[in-house]
């Protein structure tokens, strides 16, 4: 799968995909990165991307031209586009998924300062959220989605992995494990030890939904 991200500040979008399972993943081929700095398609001397808003009040506003004309540069016919605004669509498993079953090219716009010009709306497929808050840019948020889309590329990671994960089923992960039996007093349920396949199986599903219960009830209604 095929990703563009278009941003003003490309060193942050470098320094995260150079590292762990996105960067393996890189290496063997099964994702493509670019990153496209905004600023290379201005028309504007100095490399000027913003203006300040019509109608007067506080910050800098992304205008359409240099926004427009990147997206432009790397879209084709089977291209799927968004900005990471807060005002989108809020990002989750679910969306994730279906993103990855519809296209092999997906196009991240990063905003910055106090937005986009509105029109740049109409030369995209829609916007995405991370979460009702505000952050600074458009970067950790892509970085996220990208992330996220990442684990269900075949290869990227080992099926398993991915089958029991948080989400699935509207349901949250069961705890998970690992040595010491014993630290400082809180043990290991016995039966993950007990060797039995069937009954550790069946005891991770109950505790999915406990745990569901517990942390996100909000997922079962």
């Amino acid at each position: 799968m095929r990703f563009d991200i278009l941003t003003l500040f490309p060193k942050v979008i470098e320094a995260y995909i150079n590292e762990s399972i996105i960067k393996r993943a890189i290496n063997n081929k099964l994702l493509e990165i670019n990153i496209i700095n905004i600023r290379d398609y201005t028309l504007l001397k100095n490399g000027q991307v913003d203006d300040t808003p019509y109608g007067g009040g506080a910050g800098m506003v992304l205008m359409c031209e240099p926004v427009v004309r990147a997206i432009e540069a790397v879209k084709d016919e089977e291209s799927l586009v968004y900005l990471l605004t807060p005002q989108g669509k809020i990002f989750s498993d679910k969306l994730a998924n279906d993103i990855v079953k519809k296209t092999k090219h997906l196009i991240l716009v990063c905003g910055h300062y106090e937005g986009f010009d509105e029109r740049i709306l109409n030369f995209v497929d829609g916007e995405i959220s991370i979460g009702d808050y505000v952050l600074t840019g458009g970067e950790l948020p892509a970085m996220v989605v990208v992330d996220a889309l990442a684990r269900f590329i075949p290869g990227v990671i080992k099926e398993d992995s991915f089958m029991n994960d948080s989400f699935k089923n509207n349901l949250l992960d069961y705890p998970m494990y690992t040595k010491p039996r014993d630290f400082r007093g809180y043990l290991v349920p016995d039966i993950l030890l007990s060797g039995d396949h069937a009954k550790i199986e069946a005891y991770r599903e109950e505790e999915k939904i406990r745990v569901t219960k517990e942390k996100r009830p909000d997922l079962l209604k």
